[in-house]
């Protein structure tokens, strides 16, 4: 293989939740002189652990890692700050003689990095406030509503309970008189390396069997006591980062509006759910190169199908 091509590009491993990411760019760190960088718009917040799968301790000892822990949940972090900051944490890995692997499934920190979300969308931190309480006040689903009408192609991205998307979105159109989707079209711009692109995927039932058995895994390894402390430590259950599948029905819970099993149940499909968002977004993406996968494949395989597609050679 030659090391040479594989330097010339960064890496992106992406696809759905539960697939087998960061296990997949961890095999292909251990034979690469690499550093993972993750796209994954929750990983950031510290004290999120259990609930975003985050690498283990023991993981990120083996390899370096970006945009792991470096935010507290009630912090604001945007995905164009993301993608201008990964875009230049890229290009230092590959100066320092390393592949850069890109690792996640959160659609605007791919997009953000790989497309571009312009330096100058206009912000303005009191009507961001203001916002920010009529999400309170009235629930995300309204600001959804209000944005459809404002902007259909970016209210058909959005979970209508993705409030901090939906504030920015409305924000953005109130001080520009211009939609976010017409600003981030008028914003694309090719990052300065080059990148190949991959997407696990698994058949359907196999992944939809993962996701059941991670969240079973995530409530025995401790997710209510996450919660428990997250609120102990005085956060809300209503700050955008905590507005997280796992999260939100772990705190439903919590303040007994849900029974366990409920709980376990609405978690898993809204997983599924997500997932599901996930794929078709990585099916509107050009230069996505799909790799179906076995779970027998997960990780050492699936790491050498994507070494081989690197090096030319056939997959299978």
């Amino acid at each position: 293989m030659n090391d040479a091509s594989l330097l010339a590009h960064a890496l992106v491993i992406a696809g759905p939740t539960a697939v087998g990411k960061t296990e997949v760019a961890l095999a292909l760190a251990r034979r690469l002189p690499a550093e993972i960088v993750s796209a994954d718009s929750r990983q950031i917040y510290r004290g999120m652990d259990i609930g975003t799968a985050k690498p283990s301790a023991a993981q990120l000892r083996q390899v370096p890692h970006h945009f792991i822990d470096i935010r507290n949940p009630d912090e604001w972090y945007t995905a164009g700050e993301y993608g201008r900051a990964a875009r230049q944490v890229v290009l230092e890995i590959m100066q320092r003689g390393k592949t850069p692997i890109v690792v996640g499934g959160s659609g605007f920190y791919l997009q953000a990095l790989l497309e571009g979300f312009s330096a100058a969308l206009p912000s303005d931190l009191r009507l961001r406030a203001q916002l920010q309480q009529r999400l309170l006040d009235e629930g995300a689903p309204a600001l959804h509503r209000e944005l459809a009408q404002i902007d259909p192609a970016a209210a058909a991205r959005l979970h209508p309970n993705d409030g901090h998307r939906l504030v920015r979105a409305l924000e953005v159109h109130r001080l520009s008189g211009v939609t976010l989707t017409e600003l981030q079209q008028r914003a694309s711009e090719p990052p300065a390396f080059r990148y190949r692109f991959f997407c696990l995927v698994l058949e359907r039932h196999r992944l939809y069997e993962r996701i059941d058995r991670r969240v079973l895994a995530m409530l025995e390894a401790g997710l209510l006591q996450e919660c428990r402390q997250l609120l102990a430590r005085g956060y809300s259950p209503h700050l955008n980062a905590l507005q997280t599948v796992g999260y939100q029905e772990a705190f439903q819970f919590l303040k007994g509006e849900i029974s366990h099993q409920q709980m376990v149940t609405l978690i898993q499909r809204h997983t599924r759910q997500y997932a599901k968002r996930q794929l078709t977004w990585f099916r509107r993406r050009p230069h996505c190169e799909w790799l179906a996968v076995e779970e027998s494949d997960l990780p050492e395989r699936a790491a050498e199908l994507i070494l081989q597609a690197m090096a030319g050679e056939s997959v299978r």
